[in-house]
């Protein structure tokens, strides 16, 4: 079933209709010489692009990048791929993921191969 199928089920059935949420959001700054971008929201492909165009410009402003993950609601596979991008590019960090991120991470076997840590403060420290 597509979304506007789902949204028009719940309208007939007398259901509540899917929530609306606010676009996702960014913001960067500097932390022990590593750039910091924290991430709020829902991510998937229709929202992704302004948290890769963020971690694009992190990695040419430095050599470490941190990824505040904690405000992040949901994620599907195409955040993996730019968390896994972002790895290639640059010393890539993911910090404080929330219970979702961390599963997904898990399931797909991507924690093995990003370096996640629990607090921003322990990804910015240059290991």
């Amino acid at each position: 079933m597509f979304l506007n199928e789902a949204v028009a089920a719940c309208s007939h059935t007398g259901q509540s209709r899917l929530p609306v949420t606010d676009p996702p959001t960014q913001t960067q700054y500097e932390l022990h010489g590593a750039r910091v971008v924290s991430a709020q929201g829902s991510y998937d492909m229709h929202s992704i692009e302004p948290l890769a165009v963020a971690l694009e410009a992190a990695a040419k402003e430095s050599p470490r990048v941190v990824l505040d993950a904690s405000g992040i609601a949901f994620a599907d596979s195409t955040l993996l791929n730019l968390l896994i991008l972002t790895h290639r590019a640059t010393d890539f960090r993911v910090a404080s993921p929330t219970p979702q991120v961390q599963r997904l991470l898990h399931i797909t076997g991507v924690d093995t191969v990003l370096k996640v840590l629990a607090t921003v403060e322990e990804a910015a420290i240059d290991q």
